[in-house]
């Protein structure tokens, strides 16, 4: 392997990195995207019940609907931008593991793969937990 063929592959890694960093932001900026649009809904959802608290609650399903549309969405794409750093998520301890095992090393739960007839069910707290007493809120400095 001659210097030129060295530098070449040097340069085609550097080159993937690259795009790898570029798909991640690409990705940040989506996420946090459907984030904000999730908290402009859940405020049209309590705009429009306050208004008319008899309203049809097929209206009001409707923006429920979308709101867990788009956390499906986030979840999809989270798991994509683990998967560019090379990890997942442990969805009982959140520990980082490398994305080639399928089991957690800490706990032993098994690690969620998009392949998964029940990888786009919701949790039920992802956007208020009882304990914290907090909505979720769109951060823009997050990191993912």
């Amino acid at each position: 392997m001659g210097i030129l063929d060295k530098f070449n592959d040097a340069s085609r890694g550097v080159s993937e990195k690259a795009k790898s960093i570029s798909e991640a932001n690409n990705l940040k900026r989506k996420i946090l995207y459907e984030e904000e649009r999730i908290v402009e809904i859940f405020t049209d959802l309590g705009k429009k019940y306050y208004k008319n608290q008899n309203e049809d609650p097929a209206a009001l399903k409707v923006l429920c609907d979308d709101i867990d549309t788009r956390r499906r969405r986030i979840k999809k794409m989270r798991y994509e931008l683990n998967g560019i750093r090379g990890y997942k998520i442990c969805p009982k301890c959140d520990a980082e593991v490398n994305e080639r095992f399928q089991f957690c090393g800490r706990c032993g739960a098994r690690l969620p793969d998009i392949e998964d007839e029940d990888f786009m069910s919701l949790e039920p707290n992802d956007y208020y937990t009882e304990s914290s007493n907090n909505f979720f809120d769109a951060d823009p400095n997050k990191n993912y």
